[in-house]
C-alpha cells in the first residue's frame, strides 16, 4: 500500500511538471493556476501551457505573432500579460476563447493597427493596455465586444491621428482614458458627455490647437492632477499641446484646477504663457472680415460658374452660401461648396439668376457680402419657332442632299445655334460632317 501511495505521488508530480513550460515558473494555488514566463527568450507562446491557467505572464520575451491556437480553450484565464515583446501581428480571433479575461496587457510591442477581428470574444474585458506601440489605426468596431465592461483604456505613446470617437463615447463604465503622446488633432464636441464614471482623461502631448467644452466638465469638479482630488472629481490633462488661446478656450481657463500645466502656443502675445497666468479677458476672438469676393459674374445658361468669397478672423471663419431664393446652398450633383469659401455651380440654369449671399461666421460673430450672378438664356429650338415661316418650304427644300455644301435657311436658323449649345454643354454629336 505504501508503495502505491509513493507511486501515485511520483506520477502526480510528473504530470504537474509536464504542465509547466520549460524555464517557466508555475504556481498551483487552488483554485487558480499561475504561469510566469518572464525573460525566458520565448519566440512564441508555449504550446504546453495548461488550459486551466488563470494568470499568464509572458512579458520581456521575443514573441512576434499571436496565433488562434495559442490561447484556445483557456476559458479560465483572467489576466494575460504580453508586455515588452516584439508582437507585430495578431491573428484574427486570437483571443476568442478568453471569455473570462479581465486584463490584457499588450504594451511596449510593435503593433501598427487594430482591426475588428483582433479582440473578438473578450466580452468581460476591463483593462486594455496598448501603450508604447506603433498604432496608427484602430477600427471603430474593434472595441465592441467589451464596450460596456471596459474600465481602463490606455492608448498612450502611439502614432494615432484619429481615434474611434463614436466608440469611445459609448464606454459607459470607463474610469480612465489615456490618449497622451499621440498625434491627435481633433476632439469632437460633447464626445465625453455620457461617460459618467470617467475619473481621468489624459490627452497630454498631442497636436490639439483647441479643445471643445463638454457638458461632463461642467457637471463634475475638474482638477489637473489626481493628488488630493476628491474621489468624485475628474482629472484632466491637456498640457503639451499647441493650444491656440482665444475665446474658444475660455471654458478651460474658468475651470477650478490645481497645478494646470497648459501653455499657449498662439497667438504670439500669449505664446509660452501658462493658463493660470493669463487673465480671462485676454482670451479673445476676432470677428470675420470678408477680404475678397466675386462682385458680379455673367454666364450663359448651361455654363459653369465659380463664386469666390474669402474671409479672415480668429478662429478661422466658416463660409456658407445663401441662394437668391433664400435657401442654404448644400453640396449636390450640381453645386459644390468648398471650405475655402468657393461655390461652384457646375451647370447653371435661369433659376440661379440673382444675388447670392456669402456668410462668414466664427465664435465672435459673422460677416456677409452679396455676389450677383447673371444667367443669360441660350437660344434654343423653342425660341426659333418662326424658322419655318421665314423660309417657306418648297419641293426643293424637302429633298436637300445630305452632301449639299450650302446649308438651307432652316439649318442656318436652328441647327447652328443648337450645335453651338452642344459644344458649350460638352455634348459630342456623331454622324455629322
Amino acid at each position: 500500500m505504501e508503495r502505491l501511495v509513493v507511486y501515485l505521488l511520483v506520477i502526480s508530480t510528473a504530470v504537474k511538471a509536464m504542465m509547466c513550460p520549460k524555464r517557466c515558473m508555475c504556481q498551483n494555488l487552488s483554485p487558480s493556476f499561475t504561469i510566469l514566463c518572464t525573460k525566458t527568450g520565448l519566440l512564441f507562446v508555449p504550446p504546453s501551457i495548461d488550459r486551466r491557467t488563470a494568470e499568464l505572464r509572458l512579458m520581456d520575451n521575443f514573441i512576434t505573432t499571436l496565433r488562434r491556437k495559442d490561447f484556445a480553450n483557456m476559458t479560465n484565464l483572467i489576466h494575460l500579460t504580453l508586455s515588452r515583446n516584439t508582437i507585430s501581428q495578431i491573428m484574427p480571433y486570437a483571443f476568442f476563447d478568453l471569455k473570462g479575461l479581465h486584463a490584457l496587457h499588450l504594451d511596449s510591442n510593435r503593433l501598427t493597427y487594430i482591426n475588428e477581428d483582433h479582440f473578438k470574444g473578450l466580452i468581460n474585458l476591463r483593462h486594455l493596455i496598448l501603450s508604447n506601440n506603433q498604432l496608427n489605426c484602430i477600427s471603430p468596431g474593434s472595441l465592441d465586444d467589451f464596450i460596456e465592461t471596459i474600465e481602463d483604456l490606455d492608448l498612450s505613446y502611439n502614432n494615432l491621428v484619429n481615434v474611434p470617437w463614436e466608440t469611445i463615447a459609448k464606454l459607459s463604465n470607463v474610469n480612465t482614458v489615456s490618449l497622451d503622446h499621440n498625434l491627435i488633432e481633433f476632439v469632437p464636441e460633447g464626445i465625453f458627455s455620457n461617460l459618467h464614471k470617467l475619473a481621468r482623461l489624459d490627452m497630454t502631448s498631442n497636436k490639439l490647437k483647441k479643445i471643445p467644452p463638454d457638458p461632463l466638465f461642467s457637471r463634475i469638479p475638474v482638477y489637473a492632477k489626481s493628488k488630493g482630488s476628491p474621489l468624485s472629481s475628474l482629472v484632466l490633462s491637456f498640457g503639451g499641446n499647441p493650444l491656440h488661446c482665444n475665446c474658444e478656450l475660455v471654458w478651460l481657463r474658468r475651470l477650478t484646477r490645481e497645478d494646470d500645466l497648459e501653455t499657449c502656443a498662439s497667438p504670439p502675445e500669449l505664446m509660452g504663457k501658462y493658463f493660470w497666468s493669463i487673465k480671462e479677458e485676454e482670451f479673445v476672438c476676432e470677428p470675420p472680415m470678408i477680404t475678397h469676393r466675386t462682385p458680379k459674374l455673367t454666364v450663359t445658361e448651361g455654363q459653369s460658374a465659380s463664386l469666390k468669397c474669402k474671409a479672415v478672423g480668429d478662429p478661422d471663419p466658416y463660409v456658407r452660401w445663401i441662394s437668391p431664393d433664400g435657401k442654404l446652398v448644400s453640396n449636390t450633383s450640381r453645386t459644390i461648396s468648398y471650405e475655402n469659401g468657393t461655390l461652384d455651380i457646375l451647370v447653371t440654369s435661369l433659376t440661379d439668376k440673382g444675388t447670392f449671399t456669402c456668410i462668414a461666421s466664427n465664435a465672435a460673430g459673422e460677416s456677409t457680402a452679396p455676389v450677383k450672378l447673371l444667367v443669360t438664356p441660350y437660344p434654343n429650338l423653342a425660341n426659333s419657332t418662326n424658322c419655318d415661316k421665314d423660309a417657306e418650304p418648297g419641293p426643293s427644300d424637302i429633298l436637300i442632299s445630305a452632301k449639299s455644301t450650302k446649308p438651307s435657311a432652316y439649318i442656318s436658323c436652328c441647327v447652328v445655334p443648337f450645335l453651338h449649345f452642344c459644344g458649350v454643354m460638352g455634348i459630342k454629336l456623331t454622324g455629322m460632317n
